[in-house]
């Protein structure tokens, strides 16, 4: 399920939320980034915070992490009991413990006074600082490559593997080889994508960014390569998310997908928020 799926910190626009996607698998979900209102996405996704058990958080922008310490916290103040294992670049582990220290007074307060567990026994952070095994359990394997995303050079592509489905998450990245081999065959790639001619309309409306421009076209997807990128690696779906400018409702469908149909042939879905593939 695509949680929230417009790109960048912007709140509001075109009826997207910041970044985050959901795949449950044997009951269980796992949730890949935690932007801005993710708490609120998964309660409209009739998915109990409290049976969070897993998150993964691909880089350290704040639209994929500004709700990391907070949708955990959710989760524990509608019952969660049980640990949380989260997993991403460092500083991670650190920003675990800064969040806990920053609600040190709720937590400790609501201990004593409703009984309830010690958050900062519950949030597991595990810091990831190479490609490679990420998590293999009974049901999943999660494998990471890490995707080139400038200037951050912790910045992670997941690859979840069931028995009887895979599915790629990009995070955020440019053109990235080793994005293609992490998806070689899978069933699903959700792709972030950039929309050229529409990043002059996204400029105008936010006047306290003066290189914002040189920082997308290096460090995001045009749409044509994102249809080179699945071509080459021979996904059998192709869904789009992470739009960016997502919140520009005069970009069609169409728009988004004219240039990726070049070089992929396979299905293409435009994400939209809560929708489920």
């Amino acid at each position: 399920m695509l949680l929230g799926t417009k790109g960048g910190p912007r709140v509001g626009g075109a009826g997207r939320s910041n970044p985050a996607t959901l795949i449950v698998n044997a009951g269980v979900p796992y949730l890949i980034d935690c932007g801005y209102g993710v708490s609120r996405q998964l309660v409209r996704a009739n998915v109990p915070l409290n049976t969070l058990r897993h998150v993964f958080i691909t880089h350290h922008h704040s639209d994929h992490n500004l709700e990391y310490g907070a949708v955990v916290y959710n989760a524990w103040a509608t019952g969660l009991n049980v640990p949380v294992h989260a997993y991403g670049p460092p500083p991670i582990a650190q920003m675990t413990r800064d969040f806990m220290a920053f609600m040190r007074f709720d937590i400790e307060t609501r201990m004593a006074d409703e009984g309830r567990p010690d958050l900062r026994q519950l949030l597991v952070a595990h810091e990831i600082d190479r490609p490679g095994l990420v998590l293999r359990n009974a049901d999943v394997t999660v494998t990471a490559a890490r995707v080139r995303h400038p200037p951050i050079e912790q910045a992670y592509a997941f690859r979840f593997d069931t028995a009887d489905r895979s599915i790629v998450v990009s995070g955020d990245t440019t053109y990235s080889p080793e994005l293609i081999e992490l998806s070689r065959g899978a069933d699903v790639l959700i792709h972030e994508i950039l929309y050229e001619p529409g990043i002059d309309r996204l400029l105008a409306r936010v006047p306290n960014a003066a290189t914002l421009r040189k920082h997308m076209m290096d460090s995001h997807t045009v749409s044509e390569d994102v249809g080179r990128v699945a071509a080459a690696a021979g996904v059998k779906t192709l869904v789009l998310s992470h739009f960016v400018p997502g919140d520009d409702d005069t970009i069609t469908d169409a728009m988004w997908t004219d240039e990726v149909r070049r070089d992929y042939g396979g299905p293409i879905v435009v994400g939209r928020d809560l929708m489920e593939i």
